[in-house]
């Protein structure tokens, strides 16, 4: 650690730490437009400027000088530095004086007004006038997509968004071009952006020159009710904040979370707000003369509770889809079980985990901040920038370190970073097994190798076979010990980590998802039970009488005989454990809709209709119930430590691999659930990227 003055306190700080951070970590503040901690080092706002004892007899740009660099006092003391003098305050009026000329001050019509930078730093350290009476400078806005919208004039050229696209995002869709009073940043041939993670340019834009396209003129931020949540587009479990304007959601932020997401986002995540009002189910609706027809929440619930008594329990079938939290699962198993019904899963995609192995065997046990201690990585059956943007986000910020070599069998697609390609599917399995590519010496060399296995594997009818095999690769390269554990399970279902730590899998003699779908189309299964489960093959179900649990009109609802209108995702309080098992609470931040109610007390009432009521009455009593059942789920925001030896279980599955390749099951981004699938917003991303990629395949 290296000594320093900041405005005469000595702190201690790492050398390489820049003057900016360091008066930081002394408590000054000091303005900033084009520094930003996740991004490299541009020096080009000079906001940041500081004076330094003994230096040039001028302020110093704080964000591009290191504490090495300063030189000690004639007798060693510690460099100074200073924030306050009369000298910094003429340099930071001067230079907010400069970036006032061009810019329009339209701060009434601009939607980042109560949230800019550009405004909050010209009251606290501008003048209180400026002396150019020039006209102001006009650059032509951009189209750069459907979910940014510019105001160039307003740019002030920090650069963020440039350096935004080709470090985190790894896609390099803007630039600078020009030079002095011509300078603009653009799209370069006038294309949209192609990153899914391109809307965290809105958030770093410091001027709004970037906002929000969807957010057009919606709200202004103190109108808005704030809600910390977790996100369920995927199974990350980015940590979100949902503002809320009235009854209304209007948008979705990151939330810091240096474990997790650290503050971003992807596009899907932040815009699929208007799919949360879109086709939803806000009444009970029952089939009549094969036509839906409106119902009162007593007439639903009594057709449904006479159906389930008077069919067989072994002719009934409950699939629980990707959204549902660990307390609805429980409510459902705990069901389930009074009821005698085997043929339970949340596994709608047919995967083959269980969890019999242990919670090891199916979590990302590296953890997702651990990405960054790999020094090797092989991806198995996953395309992560489809499946996890901010996961995959992670990957490319320890590439870009170096050091890190990436082998991927599995589809060949662009993931933002270089890796070598070791085959499509289980043939490219058995030659790294058999070491004749030269990757599994990599691997071997490596220190700390991280194994990722995607649901194009573990959703195979050979998925436990395959899962086996990488199992025995990833012991034989020393991913698999007590020190380090780099066997680690991507999946994309929010629900899935949940489900399998619950058990909402086929009790004995039970049928699963696809099991449960034959058996309807046969009619071996009479009733099914679908708890917001839609990504099936819902044709199976024709013959069977369907009760569908969710909350949009999707495909489960088409095929419902009845229907019971759920809470979404922002409409409820519920804990949900990410890939890495990762317990998070998402708090309601809105309420549902028209007559619909959240799922467990939906299973509250039809519970006590067939005659076996639910031992809880509230949320809260349902929440102690599990974690009475499940004690890791009382610890929020903390992962339980897992086995390694939970990766040798996986062995059991050993059998033979079948020839065809691994496919991923995201191929719409866009479009993979209800919600989205509803979002006029989605559905525009969806047809660009559609067009990008015919455009592609033509040439």
């Amino acid at each position: 650690m290296a000594k320093i003055k900041i405005d005469g306190t000595e702190i201690d700080v790492a050398p390489e730490a820049t003057l900016l951070q360091a008066c930081e970590a002394a408590g000054a503040e000091v303005p900033r437009f084009c520094f930003h901690e996740r991004l490299s080092v541009a020096g080009n706002c000079r906001m940041c400027l500081v004076e330094v004892k003994g230096g040039p007899p001028k302020p110093q740009a704080s964000c591009a000088m290191s504490v090495k660099d300063l030189r000690p006092g004639p007798n060693g003391e510690p460099p100074e530095v200073f924030t306050t003098t009369p000298m910094v305050k003429r340099a930071r009026e001067g230079v907010m004086e400069f970036l006032l000329i061009n810019h329009p001050l339209d701060c009434p019509i601009c939607d980042q007004g109560g949230e800019c930078d550009l405004q909050d730093q010209a009251m606290a350290f501008g003048g209180d006038a400026g002396r150019f009476a020039e006209n102001k400078r006009a650059v032509e806005d951009k189209d750069i997509g459907p979910l940014v919208k510019t105001v160039m004039t307003r740019c002030i050229q920090c650069t963020r968004c440039v350096r935004f696209t080709a470090e985190v995002a790894g896609t390099a869709d803007m630039g600078l071009i020009s030079r002095g009073e011509d300078v603009e940043i653009t799209t370069y041939l006038g294309s949209a952006m192609a990153s899914e993670l391109q809307g965290n340019v809105v958030d770093l834009c410091p001027v709004g020159a970037l906002t929000s396209r969807p957010y057009e003129f919606k709200a202004r931020p103190w109108e808005l009710s704030k809600t910390e949540s977790i996100d369920v587009m995927d199974a990350l479990g980015s940590n979100i904040r949902v503002d809320v304007r009235g009854r209304e959601v209007v948008r979705i932020l990151p939330r810091l979370n240096e474990a997790v997401n650290e503050e971003w986002i992807s596009d899907k995540t932040r815009h699929v707000v208007d799919g949360l009002k879109t086709q939803r189910l806000d009444r009970p609706y029952v089939r009549v003369g094969g036509k839906l027809t409106t119902a009162s929440w007593s007439k639903a619930l009594e057709t449904v509770a006479e159906k389930i008594k008077a069919t067989a329990s072994d002719k009934i079938g409950i699939v629980v889809g990707d959204f549902a939290s660990a307390e609805e699962l429980f409510a459902v198993k705990t069901l389930a079980a009074s009821l005698g019904i085997a043929s339970v899963d949340a596994r709608a995609d047919g995967s083959c985990l269980d969890g019999k192995a242990g919670r090891g065997s199916y979590v990302f046990n590296a953890t997702v901040a651990g990405i960054e201690e790999a020094d090797a990585i092989l991806i198995v059956g996953s395309n992560p920038r489809l499946e996890s943007p901010v996961l995959n986000a992670r990957i490319r910020k320890r590439w870009r370190r170096g050091g890190l070599q990436i082998g991927v069998i599995g589809e060949e697609a662009d993931l933002t970073y270089a890796y070598n390609f070791l085959g499509e599917g289980t043939a490219g399995l058995e030659a790294l097994a058999s070491g004749q590519n030269g990757f599994l010496e990599v691997l071997k060399a490596a220190k700390k190798p991280l194994v990722i296995v995607g649901n194009a594997v573990t959703t195979r009818a050979d998925g436990a076979a395959v899962m086996a095999k990488v199992a025995e690769i990833a012991a034989t390269i020393g991913a698999v010990s007590a020190e380090w554990n780099g066997f680690s399970v991507l999946h994309t279902a929010a629900s899935r980590v949940a489900a399998l730590d619950l058990g909402v899998v086929p009790a004995a003699g039970g049928k699963s998802t696809k099991e449960i779908l034959d058996g309807a189309a046969s009619g071996a299964i009479e009733v099914v039970i679908l708890v917001g489960a839609d990504e099936i093959d819902t044709a199976k179900l024709a013959s069977a009488f369907v009760v569908y649990l969710g909350t949009h009109g999707d495909k489960g609802a088409h095929a419902a005989s009845v229907i019971l209108p759920g809470a979404a995702y922002t409409e409820k309080s519920g804990i949900f454990a990410n890939t890495e098992g990762r317990i998070q609470l998402a708090q309601r931040a809105a309420f549902p809709p028209g007559e619909a109610r959240e799922d467990w007390a939906v299973l509250r009432a039809l519970s006590a209709l067939v005659g076996r009521t639910l031992p809880f009455d509230s949320l809260g009593e349902l929440r102690a119930a599990l974690v009475a059942a499940h004690p890791t789920y009382a610890g929020l925001d903390a992962i339980a430590p897992t086995s390694h030896e939970d990766v040798a279980g996986l062995a059991a599955g050993a059998g033979s691999l079948a020839a065809d390749d691994f496919v991923s099951p995201v191929t719409d981004f866009y479009l993979t659930n209800p919600i989205a699938r509803a979002s006029k917003t989605m559905a525009e991303c969806s047809a660009l990227a559609a067009a990008r990629a015919t455009a592609a395949a033509a040439e």
